[in-house]
């Protein structure tokens, strides 16, 4: 059973138009792309792919410190979220990567974000939101994060 906080933010999510201002310079706070093209190019590079997992488990590791309990029931829960999460955000992507005949590794992209998003609003109550929380907020404006310039936490999030 999910918490309350996931099934609000599923449906935050579910209202959102997602890429829906790629491209558009519309913020300071991020590198904004010009293409599908350089998003997916940099979305598959080593160092984007090596900071998303190390977020993950950098969370997963916090979970772990502040409740064992939950933790030992991560795997059961990502199950149960992928149930959801894997057809919806199937529909969301489908209509721009059939336009732009985006590869199946953008589908994995997007995926891994939802589930680690979700991930952490389903335990909020014990470790704050972060990383994947930050990504998801730029679904929601409609864009898409795909890299990152800097070293991190310091630089600044690449988008399209």
């Amino acid at each position: 059973m999910m918490q309350r906080t996931t099934l609000a933010f599923l449906e935050q999510l579910q209202k959102a138009h997602w890429f829906s201002r790629v491209g558009v310079h519309d913020t300071v706070d991020a590198i904004v792309l010009a293409s599908w093209r350089e998003a997916v190019v940099l979305r598959g590079s080593i160092e984007w792919q090596d900071l998303r997992l190390d977020m993950a488990n950098a969370y997963s590791r916090r979970l772990q410190e502040r409740s064992k309990e939950r933790w030992l029931k991560w795997n059961d829960t990502v199950v149960a979220l992928k149930k959801t999460l894997i057809p919806f955000v199937r529909g969301k992507i489908d209509p721009v990567v059939r336009e732009y005949k985006l590869p199946h590794a953008f589908e994995h992209t997007v995926q891994w974000d939802m589930l680690h998003a979700c991930m952490e609003t389903e335990h909020a109550d014990v470790c704050p939101t972060g990383f994947y929380a930050n990504l998801a907020s730029w679904y929601i404006k409609g864009h898409f994060p795909c890299g990152w310039q800097g070293v991190f936490p310091q630089g600044i999030q690449i988008i399209y």
